[in-house]
């Protein structure tokens, strides 16, 4: 009897949102609610107010949520612009936040409001300030993947709570001197960005409070994100490192 009292607990606990892997940060602006998706695609609830972020993989994993109040795109790469997936969604009420080269090539999407945002730019918008972060590789180089300026990390400010979205990025020196991150989702995948070891010492250097490795499918297939929170664990204990499945 007391192991299925403890699975019961344990099952209304991890559902008692909805979201088998949903977290919530508790501020004075109100609880946000934080829901790995897929990839480099989150949604994130915040009051009655739902924000999307590179939603990708198909319409019908958003099903189970509110339609997007707000959806911000990092970058014009298709797993973080996924038209197909946007043209499943209602927009009709939606913001979209993207730079230039992502609004460039929406086609005949349309949403209700569209901002381009530069590296560097602030925003506020639907209570929201949101700061465009530089993502790009280094070497700095008009071929590489992602070339600087041609997309956006965000810092989003929820009153004081700040929460990093990395993008496609390597660990460049923008990234390692933010401050101030209570939670930061930070890439890790070969060729395209990060090796495990230079995410791990980029996080130790800007020291989020807490760290997601997100977006860690490269072509030699799942980095490990075990040896990330060792790194993480070994460096600085003070930062958590909560590991999700960004892949079923």
């Amino acid at each position: 009897m007391s192991r299925i009292i403890v699975f019961l607990a344990t099952f209304l606990l991890i559902n008692i949102s909805g979201y088998a892997q949903s977290d919530i940060f508790d501020g004075a602006a109100g609880k946000i609610e934080v829901v790995p998706v897929y990839h480099g695609s989150l949604v994130m609830n915040w009051g009655e107010k739902s924000i999307y972020i590179d939603p990708h993989g198909g319409a019908e994993r958003y099903s189970d949520f509110n339609a997007p109040d707000l959806v911000l795109i990092t970058h014009a790469h298709g797993d973080h612009l996924d038209t197909n997936t946007l043209r499943g969604l209602d927009l009709q009420f939606s913001t979209l936040v993207a730079p230039e080269s992502v609004i460039e090539e929406m086609g005949s999407l349309k949403f209700m409001k569209t901002h381009s945002m530069a590296n560097g730019d602030s925003l506020e918008i639907l209570g929201l300030l949101i700061e465009a972060i530089p993502m790009y590789n280094l070497p700095r180089e008009p071929t590489s993947f992602h070339p600087k300026g041609w997309g956006n990390g965000y810092v989003l400010n929820f009153g004081i709570q700040r929460f990093y979205i990395s993008g496609d990025t390597e660990d460049i020196p923008e990234m390692r001197k933010l401050m101030f991150i209570d939670a930061a989702f930070v890439c890790m995948n070969q060729p395209y960005t990060m090796t495990v070891e230079q995410a791990a010492d980029a996080v130790l250097e800007f020291q989020p409070k807490v760290v997601y490795p997100y977006h860690y499918r490269g072509k030699g297939g799942m980095s490990d994100v075990e040896l990330f929170k060792t790194l993480i664990e070994e460096g600085e204990r003070d930062i958590e490192v909560r590991l999700r499945s960004w892949y079923e």
